[in-house]
């Protein structure tokens, strides 16, 4: 009886530390809001949303004065919004609207994060700009980078956008745990992000950008999700670090994704 105890206690500890090891590898959430648009000299909406669970979540909707369409900005697993303006800057001159939410936990979002949680942050952001008068629904662009990836797909699968556009993303939590630990057992991991599989049946076209220098998720998860996805599809290869690789590859991603924007008539 001792040694089944024993055994018992150790697998309960292994799951609790995996549990931990598992939630702080995923989410770096960060409190302070160091700048906003205001900073770089854009006019924006301070905008507080409630979702389905009855968080209240906080975004930024920085409006254009050609209102080609509306990019539904998700970003990245650490930081918070504070942290993206050089992004927003880029698709404002690009004639966007562009609106970016904090996931729960993150800035001044209430809540802590998870992978449920995300879900439904990014649904009550898609839903608040399909009630807004001033935005044109069937315009709505879904951008995510990194995690903001995982949840953005999710989101088309459950909501209509015009497209779909997904930088520096993985496949699933599973083939990430593989390469950072590889020495714990998948079937422990609880978190799915299961992007390979969800993006099979997103019709919408979509494009995938990223970088063979990319040291934080490889190029081949990236690949591999783009490989799984239904068609209408695009590949972008971008250059550069996980997180430095926007500095240097700017205007190539601009140009890109314009191009893609504009050859599937989301806008013209």
């Amino acid at each position: 009886m001792q040694i089944i105890f024993v055994l018992i206690l150790a697998a309960v500890t292994l799951v609790a530390g995996v549990r931990y090891l598992e939630n702080k590898s995923i989410f770096y959430p960060v409190r302070a809001v160091a700048a906003t648009p205001s900073d770089i000299g854009l006019p924006f909406e301070d905008v507080f949303i409630k979702t389905q669970d009855n968080v209240t979540i906080n975004a930024w909707l920085v409006k254009s004065s050609t209102a080609r369409g509306t990019l539904l900005f998700l970003h990245g697993n650490a930081g918070n919004i504070g942290d993206r303006l050089e992004k927003i800057r880029m698709f404002h001159q690009m004639g966007l609207h562009v609106f970016i939410i904090d996931y729960r936990g993150y800035g001044r979002s209430q809540g802590r994060p998870g992978e449920a949680g995300i879900y439904l942050d990014a649904m009550a952001a898609y839903d608040y700009l399909r009630g807004r008068p001033d935005i044109v629904p069937a315009g709505i662009i879904g951008y995510g980078a990194s995690l903001g990836g995982a949840a953005i797909i999710d989101l088309a699968v459950k909501r209509e956008l015009a497209a779909l556009i997904v930088d520096s993303s993985f496949t699933s939590a599973a083939d990430m745990a593989r390469l950072v630990y590889p020495f714990i057992p998948s079937f422990l991991i609880k978190t799915k992000l299961d992007s390979v599989g969800k993006v099979r049946s997103v019709t919408v076209p979509k494009l995938f950008l990223h970088s063979r220098e990319d040291e934080l998720v490889p190029f081949a998860l990236g690949e591999k999700l783009y490989q799984a996805a239904a068609g209408p599809k695009e590949f972008l290869e971008t250059s550069g670090g996980h997180n430095t690789g926007f500095a240097g590859s700017q205007e190539e991603m601009q140009r890109g994704i314009i191009d893609f924007l504009r050859r599937n008539r989301v806008i013209e």
